[in-house]
Formats: C-alpha cells, structure tokens, sequence
C-alpha cells in the first residue's frame, strides 16, 4: 500500500487564478487547464477571446505533463530527438508542444498545468509560475 498526494480543486484555482491575471496584465488570452497527477481534469478556463484550438491543446498538455511526469515540451523534444511517434504513448491526449508544467510536491508529481494560446516560451513561464505557487504552499509558504 502507498499513499500519494493530488492537487485540490482549491489548488487548481490559485493556479488558474495566478495565470488569468498575469495574461490579463500582458492583454493576451489563452486556455488554461489543470488536472491531478493521473491527467484528468480538474479546472480549466478558456479567457474570453481566445480561440477554439488552445481549449483542447491546454487540456492535452496538463495531461502529458502529468502522465510523463515531466514536461510536455520535453516529452516533445525526445519524440523528436529518438524518432517515436507520440501515437505509440497509446493515447492521442498526448502531444510533443511545450506548455504542458508537471506540478511537484515532496518530489511527488501531484499534477499538471497546461497552457496555450500564446507564445511557447511564455506559456512554459506561467505554467512554472503558477506550479511554484502550490509547491511552495505545500512547503508551508504563501500562494
């Protein structure tokens, strides 16, 4: 028997909550998605304005990041790197773009945030935001 930890529902929300407002600072949109650490859904926000493509894309990579356990962008780059078809994870949920944040507590991976309808390199700097938000509460800190 093991225990394992999971983000809550609470969780989720400071994490969707954080990003909403720093997009809304930068007066962009995107999708925002975060799941448990099996990569089911747990929260998710489309911003107003932001196309139809990132809703399932977001959701996607919060489900490869949780399921690999890294992030979603990394399991890309291996994909690339050593030819495997991301078809052959057996699952078409998984995708290779990066934007996909595995979230860790007391190095367990208790879930994944998942953005996109921006740029890579911005959507893979508030996944990491918001995912240091709820380690660092679980640590004892403040969100």
């Amino acid at each position: 028997m093991y225990q394992s930890l999971n983000l809550s529902h609470a969780d989720a929300q400071v994490m969707v909550d954080a990003v909403r407002r720093r997009v809304e600072a930068e007066k962009k949109t995107a999708a925002i998605a975060v799941c448990d650490s099996h990569g089911e859904l747990i929260a998710f926000l489309r911003m107003d304005r932001c196309a139809l493509p990132p809703v399932q894309i977001a959701i996607n990579k919060a489900f490869t990041a949780a399921r690999e356990q890294r992030a979603s962008g990394v399991v890309g780059e291996s994909a690339r790197t050593h030819p495997f078809p991301m078809t052959n994870y057996g699952d078409l949920r998984y995708t290779g773009w990066a934007g996909g944040t595995p979230v860790v507590v007391e190095g367990q991976v208790v879930g994944a945030i998942g953005i996109s309808g921006m740029d890579q390199e911005g959507e893979v700097q508030l996944g990491a935001m918001a995912a240091e938000l709820v380690t660092r509460a679980a640590q004892g800190g403040q969100p």
